[in-house]
């Protein structure tokens, strides 16, 4: 099978709503992530049932938001970003609705799964933003689309407290039931289809091994405290997740159209993205834990600052603002320095504000302080992930490859979550039976979201230098800036692996270009993992021409438009007769 895919932007112009709308839909989406925040502690009795049931609320949205995430960004990729994209908003209003009208617990859960399902728009909306959106655009709007996960977040608790307070609960889902149906309507009408697919078919077997690896990963953390780190439960599921994996990884390595390519994934570009990605994802968390406590714990305590419930969120808000205002910024910073440099400058300002928090406790104004300057790094961090994703990656494999990063920062926060939960436990007072955090715990915290990030720091430093020329689209942060590096910018051209009848890579193949005039236009071998690449001389139709010895010569058609278009070329096809 022969795939071809461009790095172009495609289909229809997009219009200057696009980006709101997307973001807004991403910021609904977040938004199932905090609505429960204000009434956790209650969840018990809201529900009828023990306190250890009443955390799979929280844990159902968890998990399907990790399994969610990387099928979706592929199956966008395949049959269409915008089409998956609506089919996310519609599961997490059918959710919506469900947990509506039930105080059931089983029902509950179900409608929180669903609602989980719905994290996979992120992703989507930074891929559709890719195919659409000119290269002078693109840099800001996936900077706010990636920050809508911490925007939403934090909006989502102010708001979500003042119903709690004056409001039967389940008017939450209500809410959130209407703005998802909004963000469809939305999308609807502004948002347009992009023509950039992916070739080949789902990996149905990927995406359940996917699936079953990550739900025995990811439980034990979330449920550990419960179960006990050490108990059989936690430990047996742990060892089961790392065989899945290791299976589901050979299994994508073998198959011709994985869910995940694992060998893109390996690019020092993206694992490096990854990795620290996990690591923004802890710190973004662990804000979110700490100030909502110590702002509402009574003054009785000695260090509680007494808040209610909604000043708390209203002084907690301020992070998410903060991140929605930090894309135009990285957007200038991105186009002069690189997003390798933005996303190291965003996890030093976030250490210098877990720093600064360490004695920045007493009073409320010093959280509201926090907040701002942890909003501002996670901002920069969180808008620098997608670029340095999209840079590495053909335009064919966005929807997957931002899903993945997604789900790294998803794994981050899950992380947190049983670390912090963990440490508050384990360093609580227990006054008249209730177990109150303590301020040691508070600033324990904040000392590994410190570490959390001094780690990513380190791997940011692994990865590749920035190259100005490699994805102007990109870097561009002005009109001016754009035309500039269109004229700068050289014609690239062919790149992509010879292939077996296996779905196995041929080393030392040999690929020939053919113009349309059939002459020789350039030739080269492929590597040892099949890989090859050829320059272009002119934009154009051409012929890429393979053979190797033990197989049937090749001969496929491509166009060339002026950016990077990646064709693998199949040794296990018949060969076309290409005429001079």
């Amino acid at each position: 099978m022969t795939r071809t895919t461009t790095d172009q932007p495609t289909g229809r112009a997009a219009s200057g709503a696009l980006v709101p709308v997307l973001a807004f839909a991403g910021i609904v989406v977040a938004v199932m992530q905090t609505l429960l925040v204000p009434v956790i502690k209650d969840l018990p009795q809201l529900l009828s049932t023990a306190p250890s049931n009443a955390t799979w609320v929280l844990t159902s949205t968890l998990l399907s938001g990790a399994v969610a995430t990387p099928i979706m960004g592929r199956l966008g990729d395949l049959y269409g970003k915008r089409r998956m994209l609506i089919a996310s908003l519609a599961v997490m209003v059918l959710g919506a609705l469900v947990s509506a009208v039930t105080s059931d617990l089983l029902l509950m859960i179900v409608g929180r799964t669903l609602q989980g399902f719905a994290m996979g728009a992120i992703p989507l909306g930074i891929g559709l933003m890719r195919d659409m959106l000119p290269r002078e655009r693109l840099g800001s709007a996936m900077a706010l689309m990636s920050s809508s996960i911490g925007v939403g977040g934090g909006l989502a608790l102010p708001a979500a407290a003042l119903v709690a307070q004056n409001a039967d609960w389940h008017v939450l889902y209500y809410g959130a039931a209407g703005l998802g149906v909004l963000a469809i309507a939305l999308t609807l009408v502004v948002v347009p289809e992009s023509e950039v697919r992916a070739k080949g078919s789902f990996d149905v077997l990927g995406a359940l091994g996917l699936s079953a690896g990550l739900v025995l990963f990811l439980l034990p953390i979330t449920k550990g405290s419960d179960w006990g780190w050490t108990s059989g439960t936690t430990l047996g599921l742990f060892a089961a997740s790392v065989v899945v994996l290791l299976l589901w990884g050979l299994y994508e390595l073998r198959t011709k159209a994985p869910l995940v390519d694992l060998r893109t994934t390996a690019r020092p570009a993206v694992l490096f993205t990854n990795l620290a990605s996990i690591m923004v994802g802890v710190s973004f968390y662990v804000v979110s834990l700490v100030l909502p406590q110590l702002l509402q714990l009574p003054k009785e305590t000695g260090y509680g600052l007494g808040q209610s419930m909604v000043v708390a969120g209203l002084l907690v808000a301020p992070l998410g603002l903060t991140m929605m205002f930090t894309a135009p910024v990285y957007a200038r910073l991105s186009a002069k320095y690189g997003p390798k440099t933005t996303l190291i400058l965003g996890m030093l300002i976030i250490a210098v504000g877990y720093g600064a928090g360490l004695g920045l406790m007493s009073a409320p104004w010093q959280s509201l302080v926090i907040a701002v300057v942890l909003g501002a790094g996670i901002g920069l961090a969180y808008s620098s992930l997608p670029a340095l994703i999209v840079g590495a990656v053909p335009a064919s494999e966005t929807g997957a490859a931002n899903g993945l990063n997604t789900l790294m920062r998803s794994i981050g926060t899950s992380v947190s979550s049983a670390v912090i939960g963990m440490v508050l436990a384990n360093t609580a007072n227990d006054v008249g039976g209730v177990e109150v955090p303590t301020m040691h715990g508070f600033r324990v915290s904040f000392l590994i979201a410190t570490a959390a990030v001094a780690i990513g720091l380190l791997l940011a430093l692994f990865l590749p230098k920035h190259r100005p020329a490699a994805h102007p689209q990109l870097r561009a942060a002005s009109e001016e800036d754009a035309n500039l590096e269109r004229a700068e910018e050289v014609l690239r051209g062919f790149r992509g692996r010879v292939l077996d009848a296996a779905g196995a890579p041929v080393a030392r193949a040999n690929v020939t270009l053919i113009d349309r005039r059939g002459r020789q236009a350039g030739a080269a071998l492929s590597a040892e993992d099949g890989s090859y690449t050829l320059a272009v001389p002119a934009q154009g139709a051409y012929v890429l021409a393979a053979r190797a010895d033990g197989h049937a010569p090749l001969a496929s058609s491509a166009t060339h438009t002026g950016d990077d278009a990646t064709v693998d070329l199949d040794l296990s096809l018949p060969g076309e007769t290409v005429g001079a």
